[in-house]
């Protein structure tokens, strides 16, 4: 199986009295995960920051912030929890359109490298507080390019019709403001488009959106110190083993390509989905095997509250019977505990001769998994587990 996952690490006898539902994480595919972005990015000009709201579990923060990378954050805790976890305060840059004013603070007091800004009132505000605490804001604007990266409405962000971002029709009022800011340095644009993006048009559609974008600036004499492309690169959720990363080689290299960089540009990046995805999985057991006339369903003791992506997405993940041994494969709806109709996990799912007891593992869900959860229905959140 490569890089793939164990079966036999979770047998029944090897878990002994841990609680499911719980995580589990293959830190050894985290590892080689970010030894590939270390690769593929050498040479000093890109730089990967990790999306920290994909997967915050502190085990997992503080390998990626050994690995060098930066990280990207939507509010004060992650800050938080990055410079806890070991991120250098410089490789931090915080995103979001309803920053608070404790958490402008807080990243101001950091000193971060780059507030990533989605309104003038915005850039007014970081201007207020840093003049405040007699320091300089380093900021990029967040460019809506107005591109469709066709994926599930709930994470396109790219468009016209999203709250993200500044359009392009307003960006030259924004840049002519943002230079009579006094506590406000300008790095560079930034742009997001969309998750779990696996075709490479939309990437290629963005480059060309920078590319027009920055010869314009340059004839008005400007020129920006860096470009942050995002993030968005989607993974295999259909098949985990044969597909344990990203295509990630084609990812950077779709950039390399179709972006024109100036002299000392920097290129940076907001991976999330694609570093932690593939590494983790929710381990569950069967609470009970119930039949509806035809239909047959395997209750876990794992459910939306554990992993809402399904519910909240449609979302598919692959779903596997880790102890049965039977050869006969039926089909079965494969759903939650919680009082609501959209816990399931997996509708007409293949699986062998599944009974109470049987463990199961989801499959990819180390992405907004774990830092997704909750407590609804006062169900207690899972845990987590480690292999190297």
């Amino acid at each position: 199986m490569g890089q793939g996952f164990n079966h036999q690490v979770f047998r029944i006898s090897d878990v002994g009295g841990m609680r499911t539902p719980f995580y589990y994480y293959d830190i050894s595919l985290l590892r080689a995960t970010l030894d590939e972005v270390t690769r593929l990015t050498a040479g000093g000009v890109m730089r990967v920051h990790y999306a920290v709201k994909a997967n915050f579990n502190p085990r997992i923060l503080r390998e990626i912030a050994s690995s060098g990378l930066g990280a990207d954050l939507v509010s004060g805790g992650e800050v938080k929890a990055a410079v806890e976890a070991g991120f250098k305060p410089q490789d931090l840059a915080f995103s979001g359109v309803g920053k608070t004013d404790w958490e402008i603070r807080l990243g101001l007091d950091y000193g971060i490298g780059c507030f990533n800004v989605e309104s003038i009132p915005e850039m007014e505000v970081i201007n207020e507080l840093a003049g405040e605490m007699g320091v300089t804001a380093r900021v990029a604007i967040r460019v809506n390019p107005d591109i469709d990266a066709h994926t599930h409405k709930y994470i396109t962000t790219g468009t016209a019709a999203n709250k993200f971002g500044i359009s392009m029709d307003a960006l030259d009022d924004v840049i002519d403001r943002i230079t009579t800011l006094p506590h406000v340095h300008l790095r560079g644009l930034h742009f997001h488009i969309g998750s779990q993006i696996t075709q490479m048009a939309p990437f290629e559609m963005l480059c060309d959106t920078v590319n027009r974008l920055q010869d314009r600036y340059e004839e008005r004499g400007i020129r920006f110190e860096m470009i942050n492309v995002g993030g968005g690169l989607g993974v295999d959720y259909d098949h985990p083993d044969e597909h344990p990363m990203a295509d990630l080689e084609c990812y950077f290299s779709t950039f390399k390509r179709g972006l024109r960089l100036r002299e000392g540009q920097e290129l940076h990046f907001e991976l999330g989905r694609a570093i932690v995805a593939s590494c983790g999985s929710l381990i569950s057991r069967v609470t009970f095997v119930k039949e509806n006339r035809d239909k047959k369903f395997a209750i876990l003791d794992a459910g939306m509250t554990d992993l809402i992506r399904p519910a909240l997405y449609q979302a598919h993940h692959q779903v596997q019977n880790l102890t049965s041994t039977s050869a006969v494969c039926e089909p079965y709806d494969v759903v939650g505990p919680v009082c609501e109709s959209s816990d399931v996990f997996a509708h007409d799912c293949l699986l062998p001769l599944t009974r109470r007891g049987d463990l199961v593992a989801i499959r990819t869900a180390g992405a907004y998994g774990e830092s997704m959860a909750s407590t609804y229905n006062l169900r207690a959140l899972p845990g987590c587990a480690f292999s190297d």
